[in-house]
């Protein structure tokens, strides 16, 4: 690894922390207006990508498994922040707010970034190739993981409705953690070849490149937590205004869940239809799985500690509408990933089942 090479990091990953560091302090405490409102969700979006940016330049350089824990991390620290930045300022009626967010995230990432990715990646080589190796493990964990945070709290009977009691919380976060910290050694350690791009085996660096110089993976971690400061900041800013939002368009209450995996996953989208598009269909399906796999792994033990620590009620038993459609999505997702292959019928079946999903969410 060369350590002598100039600074690396791109001006506006430098800049962006910076400035959203700067109107974060020029607006602390203050009501904002609608046009103030935008450029403050346009500055909280910029500071997300930034901070994924900043995590992966880390990540590379830190090598694996540390690498995948570091980016794992710093979106869970941007979730956890945006669903407890909202809870707070909700009060009582955003209870369910992580139990929606993670079913967004499961919803968005399954049909409609790998959707995206197929359709894009089909259309593009005619046929998508991934290997089943890969995907299929990433799957058999997400499954039960989902089963357990969202589905089992349904029909327990220790506490009334649709939550856990502390221990059952306790429990169901120390084995999110278990199947999710086994999945990352598999997929770094013990069985990397897997999750490799097809066509190249034994290789998997030709999408990084060469490592980031030591002062340059410093100045990325200084930058990494400015725009975490920022992104929790600015989510508490924003937070009485997203719910405004999500009233005046007539949505329910849980559409704010989704409006948060939508920004959390913006940049995984991104890098996920870049390698659609360039014929690394493995990569792309590792990117969008481990969003998801990231999300219910570390997202609900850090909410659910945060909940019994503070003595935050929540919710986390899904309704019979939601259990119908993660079904469904799991079902799909199954026959997708059996074959390794996929045409654009099966990004078509992802993306309506997507739709299906964001229209049901606004008119339930």
């Amino acid at each position: 690894m060369n350590l002598t090479r100039p600074f690396s990091l791109p001006l506006w990953t430098v800049a962006g922390p910076v400035l959203a560091c700067a109107v974060l302090f020029a607006v602390w405490g203050q009501t904002l207006g609608g046009l103030a409102s935008l450029v403050l969700a346009a500055v909280l979006i910029a500071s997300v990508t930034v901070a994924v940016k900043h995590a992966e330049t880390v990540a590379h350089y830190v090598g694996e498994p540390f690498g995948a824990l570091i980016l794992a991390l710093a979106v869970t620290v941007i979730e956890v922040s945006l669903i407890v930045s909202l809870k707070i300022s909700g009060g009582a009626g955003q209870d369910a707010l992580a139990r929606d967010t993670v079913f967004a995230t499961v919803m968005i990432v399954c049909n409609g970034i790998v959707g995206l990715c197929l359709l894009a990646g089909a259309l593009r080589n005619h046929v998508a190739v991934f290997r089943v190796e890969g995907s299929s493990p990433a799957l058999a964990v997400l499954i039960p993981l989902t089963t357990l945070s969202l589905v089992l709290p349904q029909f327990t009977t220790t506490t009334a409705g649709p939550t856990y009691s502390n221990l059952q919380l306790a429990f169901a976060g120390l084995m999110s953690l278990l199947l999710f910290g086994v999945f990352v050694f598999v997929q770094t350690i013990r069985h990397r070849e897997h999750f490799l791009p097809v066509g190249a085996p034994g290789e998997g660096r030709e999408e990084h490149g060469e490592a980031p110089a030591r002062h340059a993976a410093v100045a990325a971690f200084v930058l990494l937590c400015a725009a975490l400061v920022a992104v929790v900041g600015l989510a508490k800013t924003l937070a009485p205004k997203i719910e405004g939002v999500v009233k005046a368009i007539g949505a329910p209450s849980s559409f704010v869940g989704v409006i948060i995996a939508l920004i959390v996953l913006l940049p995984e989208t991104g890098a996920a239809f870049r390698a659609a598009i360039g014929n690394r269909m493995q990569i792309s399906l590792n990117l969008a799985l481990g969003s998801a796999l990231a999300t219910i792994g570390l997202t609900i033990p850090a909410i659910g500690f945060v909940a019994i620590v503070f003595e935050m009620p929540m919710t986390l038993g899904l309704p019979p509408k939601e259990i119908v459609l993660l079904v469904l999505t799991f079902a799909v997702s199954t026959i997708t990933l059996a074959s390794g292959r996929a045409t654009v019928l099966h990004g078509t079946v992802h993306l309506v089942v997507f739709a299906a999903f964001l229209f049901l969410s606004i008119v339930p």
